[in-house]
């Protein structure tokens, strides 16, 4: 398990890193969007590690738009 946020860590900052330089140029509403849907994204991949019963995004998703499915 730490092994697996160890890990999921080092490739939230590796794509931090990379993509940082290039939204330089961009405003500061940006970078903070940026930020918080990574932020976002890594929180959802630690819980996902440590509870891997939780259901996903996808099921979500199902879960809402199932009210929408013809009743016929």
């Amino acid at each position: 398990m730490i092994g697996g946020v160890l890990g999921v860590t080092v490739i939230w900052m590796l794509i931090i890193l990379y993509q940082w330089p290039k939204l330089k140029k961009n405003s500061r509403k940006v970078k903070a969007a940026f930020l918080s849907l990574m932020l976002v994204n890594w929180i959802l991949a630690v819980l996902l590690i440590i509870f891997p019963e939780m259901p996903g995004p996808g099921q979500l998703i199902e879960f809402i738009y199932s009210s929408f499915k013809p009743l016929w």
